[in-house]
């Protein structure tokens, strides 16, 4: 942990952060949108009013992971979609191929639409826009730049168009924000016990090994692609491989296998050195590794407490 870094998290967790995201960003657009995506995605698109959000998934029809994304209603009839950069490609490819025949317009706003995380307890003061619960976005107006502003666990999101991107950093800088870097977020990410698609997830999870099942899926709705085996596992089943969080003895890299006795029975997803909790990581373990279970990391010694999630 350097002194930088360590500076980094207490602005974080004592003032307010700025990280400019990479994400990547799809419209959805036209009458049919809330009604198309609630046959594709795993969480209740339909019950969404303007001005709410959710998180969820889109599944193979095996229940897999393609992606986990942020669906943001911001109008009567346009639908905000934001997924990890890599996943970005395979949502906007699926979404396309399946929207044939409808009212409605699946479109890359990638190169045109930029996010900005405002991160820490000075947040909400520094965006200039009323608290909002997770997932809850407002319109909204920052150094003349109309921008959408959303609620996230530990502040406020900010997407705006890409073009204006420096003017609105300038400004938010200006009024106390102080810019850091992706390794002081992921910290907070770890810390939180929070998975990450291509961190944790990858196109091999469930929403139930990846524990995301209470935000992520709706049970109520009606079908969607995946629906029955991830119902199947909630309701009879048990998941092979749980998230865990993992006291390390010392720092390790990311992708690190995972040994329990002889056997492999996971890989380390994101590692870092917290201030607070010292080397932490999350990985997505099989059953037996279960809270008590010390693992080997990688072939350089380093061992691994498991741990239920939230760390303690």
């Amino acid at each position: 942990m350097t002194v930088e870094l360590d500076a980094q998290y207490r602005q974080l967790r004592e003032e307010c952060g700025l990280l400019v995201r990479e994400r990547g960003f799809v419209d959805v657009v036209g009458p049919d949108g809330a009604e198309y995506l609630q046959g594709q995605l795993t969480n209740d698109v339909e019950a969404l009013t303007v001005g709410e959000g959710q998180y969820a998934a889109l599944l193979d029809r095996k229940g897999h992971m393609q992606a986990d994304l942020r669906v943001l209603r911001v109008g009567e009839e346009a639908i905000l979609l934001d997924t990890e950069p890599a996943t970005h490609a395979a949502v906007l490819r699926h979404l396309t191929m399946y929207s044939i025949g409808r009212d409605v317009q699946v479109l890359d706003a990638n190169a045109e639409r930029a996010a900005i995380s405002l991160i820490g307890p000075r947040a909400v003061e520094i965006a200039g826009t009323p608290a909002l619960p997770e997932f809850a976005n407002t319109a909204t107006v920052i150094a003349g730049v109309e921008v959408v502003a959303v609620g996230t666990r530990d502040g406020i999101d900010l997407l705006l168009p890409a073009a204006e991107r420096e003017r609105v950093v300038g400004a938010l800088t200006d009024a106390g924000a102080v810019e850091v870097s992706p390794e002081a977020v992921e910290i907070l990410r770890v810390e939180a016990g929070v998975p990450r698609f291509g961190a944790e997830m990858d196109a091999a999870t469930m929403p139930a090994e990846a524990a995301i099942v209470e935000d992520a899926v709706s049970f109520t709705k009606g079908c969607y692609i995946g629906q029955e085996t991830v119902a199947r596992l909630h309701y009879k089943g048990k998941p092979n491989r749980h998230l865990r969080g993992l006291r390390l003895s010392g720092a390790a890299a990311p992708g690190a296998p995972l040994r329990l006795g002889d056997k492999e029975v996971g890989t380390l997803g994101g590692s870092v050195v917290s201030p607070a909790l010292g080397p932490i990581g999350l990985a997505i373990v099989r059953r037996e590794a279960g809270p008590g279970a010390e693992l080997a990391v990688g072939e350089d010694g380093v061992t691994a407490e498991v741990v239920a999630l939230p760390f303690g």
